[in-house]
């Protein structure tokens, strides 16, 4: 049976509801976030809201501060669940590296040879607004990231516009997920200071209802007292977050930016000016997902993987190299063979040695000198055509091996023009005889 992209997905991210959603590896935490928000608004509606019913000027216009309470904390559920349950633009991983990537490099040191391995350029430039950015090769995902995209170490996927990996939402903040996180955690500000504020005028209202002071109304109220302390630490963090993202929108930097480049002093590529960058974010139509996670699984073409790839290209590399190698000692020994024979060709002795033994010899008879001195010239006849021929294949068959073209050694005319030389002087020696 065929089965889903969620159930063969390579990344870290759990799915649920036969891949409707998706959450990340740490999805447990929202367990514990969900109850820092859901439990103290139940103790305010159940200790405070509910006292307040009836505390205004229209006698049930209190029942409005428990209706706001309930709805602003269902909304805020609401943006933690599009964050954190859906795709945070995940950019898709490749099964095969990039082929107008890959260049070989092969050295030599020392003597030693090493194979040829497919390598890729750890970045490359790209132009954005003007500006060149660099942008980096994703061994895990086997791509080169576009502009702003990250590899998340919790989730080992690619996200693009990465600005980090939150925790308490159980997911990577992203392109199309950024918006509704900060969302979650402006309205989770409101919250605290919503419940904060109720909080305390309850605390009035006791005190204005039986003339106390303030330490016997708290006594009076201690639910009260503990969500002011409780809204008063949270927004320390939610209010300090909120105001730091107003910063980031307004200068259209990421997290994860601002972090990792703050001291480098570099100019910002993606700032558009303050009000663009927030149209930007909360006005503009969210991308679809580039992944499909319930679609059925197609079957790719089958190609060798990198490491068989580079294994036959450096076997391929290794047999061409080992034919270069003998073809450049066959050549070698060539040309020592041709050299010493030309040694020998150059020492033997010319015409004028040849006509000094005739002299020498001129009593012996002349068929017996003439028979003598044919039969020595024959030789070196025969023996420099030799040379030739050997020659001749040899260079021949080397011009074949290293290119495309025929070309005669110098070596080989000099011994031709010797041979000739000898067929004349055979030739002189029989007329002087």
């Amino acid at each position: 049976m065929a089965k889903r992209v969620y159930q063969v997905w390579q990344g870290s991210n759990k799915f649920f509801l036969n891949g409707r959603f998706i959450f990340g590896p740490d999805a447990r935490s929202l367990i514990v976030t969900l109850m820092l928000i859901i439990v103290p608004v139940i103790i305010f509606c159940t200790l405070v809201a509910r006292h307040l019913r009836h505390e205004f000027t229209p006698y049930n216009a209190g029942y409005a501060v428990l209706v706001a309470a309930i709805a602003f904390t269902i909304y805020v559920l609401l943006l933690l669940f599009l964050t954190s349950a859906r795709d945070p633009g995940i950019f898709p991983r490749n099964t095969h590296p990039p082929e107008e990537e890959i260049r070989y490099d092969s050295s030599a040191e020392g003597g030693a040879r090493y194979t040829p391995g497919l390598q890729f350029p750890r970045t490359k430039e790209v132009m954005v607004n003007g500006i060149a950015v660099k942008v980096k090769y994703c061994e895990t995902c086997k791509l080169y990231r576009p502009p702003r995209c990250s590899h998340c170490s919790i989730c080992n996927n690619c996200v693009e516009r990465f600005d980090h990996h939150c925790p308490w939402v159980g997911q990577c903040i992203g392109l199309r997920n950024y918006r509704f996180f900060f969302m979650f955690v402006s309205s989770a500000t409101l919250l605290c200071i919503y419940i904060f504020a109720m909080s305390a005028f309850y605390i009035k209202v006791l005190m204005d209802n039986q003339n106390d002071s303030v330490w016997k109304a708290m006594k009076e109220s201690p639910a009260s007292v503990i969500l002011m302390v409780y809204c008063f630490i949270s927004l320390w963090f939610v209010g300090g977050l909120t105001g730091f993202h107003l910063y980031l929108i307004s200068t259209n930097q990421t997290t994860y930016e601002n972090f990792r480049y703050r001291g480098d002093n570099r100019i910002n590529a993606y700032d558009r000016g303050c009000l663009n960058n927030f149209l930007e974010i909360f006005c503009t139509k969210i991308k679809p997902s580039r992944n499909n996670f319930r679609a059925y699984v197609q079957e790719a073409i089958q190609r060798p993987p990198p490491s068989s790839f580079t294994h036959e290209a450096a076997t391929a590399a290794a047999v061409d190299e080992e034919h270069l190698d003998s073809d450049t000692r066959e050549k070698v020994q060539d040309d020592l063979g041709l050299g010493e024979d030309l040694l020998k060709i150059s020492q033997r002795r010319n015409i004028e040695e040849i006509d000094e033994e005739l002299c020498d010899r001129g009593g012996n008879g002349p068929h017996h000198i003439s028979s003598e001195v044919n039969s020595v010239l024959d030789s070196d006849y025969h023996r420099d055509s030799l040379t030739i021929k050997q020659a001749e294949i040899r260079h021949s068959s080397w011009g074949r091996r290293g290119s495309s073209s025929w070309e005669i050694a110098p070596e080989v005319l000099a011994t031709n023009s010797r041979s000739h030389h000898h067929v004349s002087a055979r030739e002189e020696a029989n007329q002087l005889v």
